[in-house]
């Protein structure tokens, strides 16, 4: 499972032209569920994202976590960041989760970041979305469960 966290001014998500999702200061991710992850691997990527500290306190150092903050969360499933781009020109998806597979993953992970007591708001699974990023820093960092 990789998840793809980007620190944030604001955030939303659009689908058919209707807003689905938007949050203010907090953390868009972008969330890949890979063939084989399991609870154990969300519950690794949950409780990191909801830690890991990469807001600022007063003098500047990555002292805060989105938690600290009270900051918000928007969650977008992106099977794109399970490609293998290893050979050819165009990426592999063979080792993305069958897609049943992965929305229950992904509706166990809003859960949890639900359960933290911030404001989550959620893509919609499956759908050609439009997400409009205003990036704080820039900050975007890359998590993986593998990395346990």
């Amino acid at each position: 499972m990789k998840a793809l966290i980007q620190r944030v001014s604001s955030a939303s998500v659009t689908v058919d032209g209707n807003k689905v999702g938007s949050i203010g200061h907090g953390l868009c991710v972008f969330l890949g569920v890979a063939e084989g992850d399991t609870l154990k691997d969300l519950d690794y990527l949950a409780n990191k994202l909801l830690s890991l500290r990469i807001f600022a306190d007063e003098t500047g150092k990555f002292n805060h976590s989105v938690t600290d903050i009270n900051g918000e969360l928007l969650l977008v499933s992106q099977f794109t960041l399970i490609a293998d781009t290893r050979k050819g020109r165009r990426p592999s998806f063979v080792q993305a989760a069958p897609p049943d597979e992965a929305e229950k993953l992904f509706n166990a992970f809003i859960k949890k970041c639900r359960l933290s007591g911030l404001k989550t708001e959620c893509g919609r699974f499956q759908a050609y979305m439009q997400v409009e990023i205003n990036n704080d820093g820039p900050v975007t960092i890359m998590l993986e469960s593998q990395e346990q």
